[in-house]
């Protein structure tokens, strides 16, 4: 088979990012971009290091039949009617997080890419990161045992520093805290704990600092969630924070415990639990796109589409889970009480 032809839409930091990372990708390659600035050739060429096709109408670009797969990096609301249109068109789909902002929308884009029957990436790429593939490891290989407690929190101040500050600080735009960041941590606790979530209760509230006055929502929360095999955990998604980076992992089981790159497992016969036994990994620890695992999930894509089958760790049914989480997540924060998963039909 062919290389599959990759087109890009929305060129932003995102899209650079992902430009790169098809670079290293075995079976495919950008060779169109879609933005709504008048590009030129030459000039993206001597950008990206590739020959790009431009386009500025994306229904024109879905009309491509060289075009295989539709890369969407554009601002978030706009998500769910370019991947519906794509999936009609027969493309294949990479959706950048969130997906949606609502979970209607997310429910039409399900029921399009299953009408269509196209294969579905969904950029929740910290699955295919080294540290959160070496903790999945310790999980499967039984170290930790049976989990029965798990926090994944997400600290990452976006303020006027980082590049998207402006656009993210609308909720029209940004959403939620879980929706515009927190949403990877929360996916990696989903990740992990191996069922399906049957309630969640949300605090939300933010800092008063003058600095995130802007935010026209609430930039920290914190959600608790019940399990229905009993497991509890606990994510926070901070974006108003003052400090460094930081991706905080944290799974207690029966037969042991892990602590960000630290374990301690009562089947590593002479571990003392005076002191956790290091792992060595790369972090998760930036919060920099160029950073992000994107080429081996690409890879893994890309691989499942040549084989038909399905996308591993990251499909549109998997992220679509996560989000359902994440909106009663914030249901839950909006109205005070407790939200059952079973609010949210399916």
């Amino acid at each position: 088979m062919n290389d599959l032809s990759i087109g890009i839409v929305g060129l932003g930091w995102v899209a650079g990012a992902h430009i790169e990372a098809f670079k290293k990708v075995e079976g495919a390659r950008v060779t169109a971009v879609c933005s709504r600035r008048e590009l030129d050739g030459a000039q993206l060429e001597r950008q990206y290091g590739l020959p790009l096709k431009s386009f500025q109408d994306y229904t024109a670009m879905l009309g491509d039949p060289e075009i295989d797969v539709i890369d969407i990096c554009t601002p978030h609301p706009l998500h769910p009617e370019q991947a519906i249109a794509a999936a009609q068109a027969g493309k294949h789909l990479i959706i950048e997080k969130p997906i949606s902002l609502t979970f209607e929308d997310a429910k039409r884009m399900r029921a399009a890419i299953r009408e269509a029957g196209v294969k579905t990436c969904v950029c929740f790429e910290v699955r295919y990161s080294q540290h959160g593939t070496l903790i999945r490891s310790t999980i499967d290989q039984g170290l930790l045992g049976n989990l029965h407690y798990g926090e994944v929190d997400y600290y990452h101040g976006i303020g006027p520093w980082y590049g998207q500050f402006g656009w993210n600080v609308k909720k029209e735009l940004g959403g939620s805290s879980l929706l515009t960041a927190g949403c990877h941590a929360l996916d990696l606790l989903l990740f992990y704990m191996d069922s399906e979530v049957e309630e969640v209760t949300s605090y939300s509230t933010r800092t008063k600092s003058s600095t995130f006055e802007p935010y026209e929502y609430d930039t920290t929360s914190v959600t608790i969630l019940k399990f229905k095999d009993g497991k509890i955990g606990k994510v926070a998604s901070v974006v108003d924070c003052f400090q460094p980076y930081y991706f905080h992992i944290h799974l207690v089981g029966s037969e042991g415990s892990l602590l960000d790159n630290r374990i301690y497992s009562e089947r590593l016969k002479g571990l003392t639990k005076k002191r956790w036994s290091t792992l060595e990994t790369p972090l998760i620890d930036s919060g920099d796109v160029a950073d992000h695992p994107y080429q081996p999930q690409f890879q893994a894509f890309i691989d499942s589409v040549k084989k038909n089958e399905p996308m591993p760790l990251t499909d549109f049914d998997s992220a679509f889970e996560t989000h359902r989480v994440i909106f009663a997540a914030d249901l839950s924060a909006a109205e005070g009480r407790p939200v059952k998963l079973s609010e949210l039909a399916t």
